[in-house]
């Protein structure tokens, strides 16, 4: 499994894996950030051209939208692979998440506080 920027015509499956979660993005979004290189995509297989898109995140800036891994792929590390491959491009990260993936962004290192929304909270990570 390697994680890289996603490509155009890989914005099908990052809108699969996203729908699959239930994660609402406008396609316009994530098709731009397979040009501006802010929609990774971990792969399976370990070149650069082939493989099955396994997870996908989203970043608008330093705020990760969205991101989602493959149900049958889930607890295999490749969330983590995203979220630190978008360390590696930005000096900090943000995101918004229901309660059940505090756990998650906790073990990420990120430094969460509940939002006004019940069950929702906010993290950050520098």
């Amino acid at each position: 499994m390697h994680v890289r920027t996603a490509k155009a015509n890989e914005v099908p499956a990052v809108m699969n894996v996203l729908d699959g979660a239930v994660l609402s993005i406008a396609v316009e979004i994530v098709r731009a950030g397979a040009e501006d290189g802010s929609t990774l995509v971990a792969m399976s297989g370990d070149n650069e051209t082939g493989g099955r898109v396994l997870g996908a995140l989203v970043l608008d800036g330093t705020h990760i939208e969205a991101v989602a891994v493959r149900r049958r792929r889930r607890g295999q590390g490749i969330g983590t692979a995203l979220v630190e491959a978008a360390l590696d491009r930005r000096d900090q990260l943000t995101a918004e998440f229901d309660a059940d993936v505090r756990p998650f962004y906790e073990g990420l290192g990120f430094d969460t506080k509940p939002l006004d929304d019940p069950g929702r909270y906010r993290g950050e990570r520098e």
